[in-house]
């Protein structure tokens, strides 16, 4: 069963994920990697979660590098929607 949550991070960076797929890879954005004791792990997002939207913005249609720019413009807090 997926559930959405949403999850807001205190910035700034490093926000201690990495991300994978995105429309240029017809795959859906997804976390790939977390940094131990990192803001991402503490927030409880896990490997293998879709990122839905980041700041508000959907992620239907972002490729790899517009998501990556998205969330490297944050400054202040991160805010993600993602999908178990």
């Amino acid at each position: 069963m997926s559930s959405n949550y949403s999850v807001t991070l205190k910035g700034p960076a490093p926000w201690g994920f990495r991300l994978q797929g995105g429309k240029d890879f017809n795959l859906p954005l997804t976390i790939s990697k977390l940094t131990d004791g990192g803001k991402a792990a503490k927030g409880g997002i896990t490997v293998g979660d879709m990122v839905l939207s980041i700041d508000g913005i959907a992620t239907e249609g972002m490729n790899h590098l517009e998501a990556q720019n998205k969330i490297k413009s944050c400054t202040g807090n991160l805010s993600l929607t993602l999908q178990k």
